[in-house]
C-alpha cells in the first residue's frame, strides 16, 4: 500500500458553504437504509469539560443539519459519544469501548492533547481514524497515518507567542504551566522561540490539575521581576483563577497566554483582573458568511457560544467526514476515508481552502493576537476581547 504521507495526491476543491445542499442528493448509490456511525471522543468531564463540551455540541448541530437535509445519499449520520475526560487513560477505555463494542472505524475527537496522544498509537496499530479539531500538541505531528487535525500545532503557537512577546518588548519572561501534554506543549514551544529570539526565563512554576489555590507559587514568579508572565492553561478555571489570583497579588505587568484562560468561564471568573490579558489563538473571521452562520445557528440551539474558534472546527470536522463518508460510502473504510482526508480542500467555518499535509495537519490556517476588553465592554459578540491583528512573523 502506497503511504499517502509521502505520496500525497491531488487535492479535490470542495465548499462547505455549499455542503449541506450536496449532502442531502438522494441517489441509487446509496442503497443501505443504516446510519453511518462515528464514534465521539471529548473531554466532557474533567479539565476540558468546558471545551468538550462545546465540541461535541458542534458536532451534534452539524450532524442535526445535515441529517434534518436528507443525510448523506439517504442516509443519516449517528454519533457515538464517549468521554475521554482529558486524559490518556481514560481515552484508551473511550477508545476500546468505541472500537470493540461499537465497532467504530472512524472517531471524531479527542478534545485534549494527552487523551490523543494516549489513544493514537491505538489508532494507527488498528488501523481507525482519529480527527481532532482541538488537540494541540507539536507530538501529534508524528503519531501516525491515521491521525488528523483541524486544530493548528502548538509548534506554530509557540513560534507566533514567542515572536510576540520579544516584539512587545519583553526580554526576562517568567512561566506558569498545567502539568499536561497540551499546556507544557504550549510552554516549550513558546520558551523555546523566545529564547531564540535572545529572552531568558527567569522563573518557571508548574502545577497539578486538581490545584485550585496558586497564591504561592505565583507569590514565587513576581519576586522574580519579569517582565511578563505567561501563563498555559489546561482547564478554564484554572487560567482564569491564576489570572485573578496575580493581580490580588499586586502584579500589574503584562500577562501573556493561550486560548484557554479567554473562554467564556475563564473570563467570568478572572473579572476585571483579565483586562488588557494578551493571547495567540486562532480566531474565526468576522468576514467569514460560514463561520457567523455557525455560530448564530449554535447561540440559538444552545444559548451561548465560548470559544468560538474551536466550535467551528469540531463543526467543520463533521461536515468535511460527511463529504468522505459521501466519497467511500463505508463507515468501515477507514483507509478510503483516510485517502479523501489527504485529498480534500475545504473552506468552512474556521477558514478558507485549507487542506491537510502529509501528517495529517492541517494546513491554510494562522493565529491572531487578542486583547481582554474590560468587563463593560464584553459581548456575547466579541467574545470579550478584540482582536489586535494576525501573529507577528518576527
Amino acid at each position: 500500500m502506497v503511504n499517502r504521507r509521502y505520496f500525497p495526491i491531488a487535492v479535490v476543491a470542495v465548499l462547505a458553504v455549499v455542503a449541506v445542499a450536496g449532502f442531502g442528493c438522494d441517489t441509487d448509490g446509496g442503497g443501505d437504509d443504516e446510519p453511518f456511525r462515528i464514534g465521539v471522543m471529548e473531554s466532557l468531564t474533567g479539565p476540558g469539560e468546558t471545551y468538550g463540551t462545546v465540541s461535541n455540541q458542534a458536532k451534534q448541530l452539524a450532524v442535526d443539519e445535515i441529517n434534518a437535509a436528507g443525510g448523506i445519499d439517504g442516509r443519516m449520520i449517528e454519533l457515538i459519544v464517549e468521554d475521554s475526560k482529558c486524559g490518556a487513560q481514560d481515552a484508551i477505555t473511550a477508545y476500546n469501548k468505541l472500537t470493540d463494542v461499537d465497532g467504530v472505524k472512524i472517531i471524531l475527537g479527542t478534545s485534549c492533547s494527552g487523551a490523543m496522544l494516549g489513544a493514537a498509537p491505538l489508532a494507527e496499530e488498528d488501523g481507525v481514524i482519529l480527527f481532532s479539531g482541538l488537540a494541540t500538541n507539536p507530538d501529534i505531528a508524528t503519531a501516525g497515518d491515521y491521525i488528523f487535525r483541524t486544530s493548528m500545532s502548538d509548534a506554530q503557537l509557540g513560534v507566533d507567542t514567542g515572536n510576540l512577546l520579544w516584539a512587545d518588548g519583553i526580554r526576562n519572561l517568567a512561566t506558569i504551566t498545567e502539568s499536561t501534554d497540551y499546556a507544557e506543549g504550549v510552554r516549550r514551544t513558546s520558551v523555546a522561540q523566545f529564547e531564540q529570539r535572545g529572552g531568558s526565563i527567569v522563573a518557571e512554576e508548574r502545577y497539578a490539575s486538581d490545584v485550585t489555590d496558586f497564591r504561592t507559587q505565583l507569590t514565587k514568579l513576581i519576586n522574580a521581576n519579569p517582565d511578563a508572565i505567561h501563563l498555559a492553561a489546561q482547564s478554564e478555571f484554572a487560567g482564569g483563577t491564576i489570572v485573578k489570583q496575580l493581580r490580588e497579588l499586586g502584579y500589574d505587568g503584562p500577562i501573556y497566554t493561550e486560548v484557554v484562560p479567554i473562554g467564556a468561564t475563564a473570563l467570568e471568573i478572572a473579572g476585571d483582573a483579565a483586562t488588557g490579558v494578551k493571547a495567540v489563538t486562532a480566531d474565526l473571521d468576522p468576514a467569514n458568511n460560514k463561520a457567523k452562520e455557525v455560530l448564530q445557528s449554535f447561540r440559538e440551539k444552545y444559548d451561548y457560544v465560548t470559544l468560538a474558534w474551536y466550535l467551528g472546527s469540531a463543526y467543520d470536522d463533521v461536515y468535511i467526514t460527511a463529504e468522505c463518508l459521501k466519497q467511500t460510502g463505508d463507515d468501515q473504510d477507514a483507509d478510503g476515508f483516510r485517502d479523501c482526508l489527504y485529498d480534500i480542500t475545504w473552506s468552512g467555518a474556521i477558514g478558507n481552502n485549507y487542506s491537510f499535509d502529509e501528517q495529517g495537519e492541517v494546513v491554510g490556517l494562522s493565529n491572531v493576537v487578542v486583547e481582554v476588553l474590560p468587563t463593560g465592554e464584553r459581548t456575547e459578540d466579541n467574545q470579550g476581547y478584540s482582536v489586535l491583528g494576525p501573529a507577528p512573523l518576527e
